[in-house]
């Protein structure tokens, strides 16, 4: 069954690629980099609101709520960001199309507002494999990202017959935004090869990386027939890049389809500049789509003057800190903080009066960014 359903998605991928229109083609180098260079330093975060505690709570009519997320935007704006990285989902689609475009188009209307183009993820395979509409659960006490939700979920990954309404999301977002230049780029599918080890792990299915192999280049050549003016991406996150043969099958399709190169590190400054060279043999625009994780050793202090001494742009994880709980531990999976604080914040930036958790790591932002600090009582 299993082999069934991989030789169909194989055939259903070549089909396509044999399909796709000449515009909708990979950019040349060239393009990437005349792209590139029309931007300013890319700085910013990976954003949700502090009162949502995933992508359905963000998005969803009955809590969408334009109003913190002007606020948290103008924060950003302080700093000197000037894009972000937002996740969709593709239950969204399914319950309200019409609607789900209309918030999308406030969104941006608030995040240009502030100087800011967004960079919108369409998949995600990190958390849980079983995301559900409607009312969203209350964050675990104590549990670092406890109600983050994939995108699809593991039943819509396993059934083929759910891939035309995932062709439908990704064809139907993409194109109704395809010529809007307030969008930066697409970043196509999230962590595609993660399974959740230390979280989920023995709830995700037992060939996910194959279901997502197969899957993967479809996305992308759904996304392409869109037509965006945007580039895609997809980023590589683990493992060793330094040459092709060191590298596993899906990164090197990741970085085969992607237009501009992104990655993950969440390893000290050293580390970071080590993978950034390793990727500079591709020619290509180089975004750290996340970073910062102090207790892991990366930091705003040894990753982000390196991002701009080579010109890559940067998103940390977090921004502020919420229902998410993103300022807590990895390993508070395996032991929850319901009876201490973390002796640092592994994620976040800013508490939710709008305070800065560290004040010298928004003052090096703003100094990186050349923003002026603003006059006491306008933070």
């Amino acid at each position: 069954m299993k082999r069934a359903l991989i030789l169909t998605l194989l055939l259903c991928n070549f089909a396509a690629m044999a399909q796709a229109p000449v515009a909708s083609k990979r950019w040349s180098e060239k393009q990437a980099n005349d792209w590139y260079a029309r931007q300013a330093w890319l700085v910013g975060c990976n954003y949700i609101p502090a009162n949502a505690i995933n992508e359905l709570e963000m998005w969803q009519a009955e809590t969408f709520d334009p109003k913190t997320i002007d606020q948290e935007l103008g924060w950003a704006e302080g700093l000197g960001m000037n894009t972000l990285r937002v996740f969709l989902h593709d239950l969204l689609w399914q319950q309200d199309a019409e609607g789900f475009k209309k918030r999308i188009g406030q969104f941006l209307r608030i995040a240009e507002k502030h100087k800011i183009k967004p960079m919108f993820v369409l998949f995600d395979s990190c958390w849980d494999p079983f995301p559900q509409l409607g009312p969203q659960r209350a964050p675990k006490p104590g549990v670092h990202n406890s109600g983050w939700m994939q995108s699809p979920g593991a039943n819509a990954l396993q059934d083929a017959a759910q891939y035309p309404r995932l062709e439908a999301y990704v064809k139907g977002v993409v194109g109704a935004f395809a010529n809007d230049h307030r969008i930066l780029a697409w970043d196509v599918w999230n962590e595609p090869d993660n399974t959740n080890g230390s979280s989920y792990g023995k709830q995700e299915p037992a060939n996910k990386v194959e279901l997502v192999s197969a899957l993967l280049p479809q996305v992308f050549s759904w996304a392409r027939a869109a037509r965006p003016v945007q580039p895609l991406t997809s980023g590589v996150w683990k493992g060793d890049w330094s040459a092709p043969e060191k590298m596993t099958a899906i990164d090197k399709t990741m970085i085969e389809l992607s237009d501009i190169v992104s990655f993950h590190n969440y390893d000290d400054g050293a580390e970071f500049e080590k993978r950034v060279k390793w990727l500079e043999r591709y020619n290509r625009p180089l975004l750290c789509t996340e970073y910062m994780a102090r207790g892991n050793k990366s930091t705003f202090q040894g990753s982000l003057p390196m991002a701009k001494q080579y010109r890559v742009a940067a998103y940390n994880w977090g921004f502020v800190a919420g229902k998410t709980q993103t300022f807590l531990p990895w390993d508070s999976w395996q032991k929850p903080y319901t009876d201490r604080e973390p002796a640092i914040w592994f994620h976040e930036i800013f508490k939710q009066d709008g305070t800065p958790y560290r004040a010298e790591e928004v003052e090096l932002i703003r100094h990186l960014t050349g923003k002026r600090t603003p006059a006491k009582g306008n933070r």
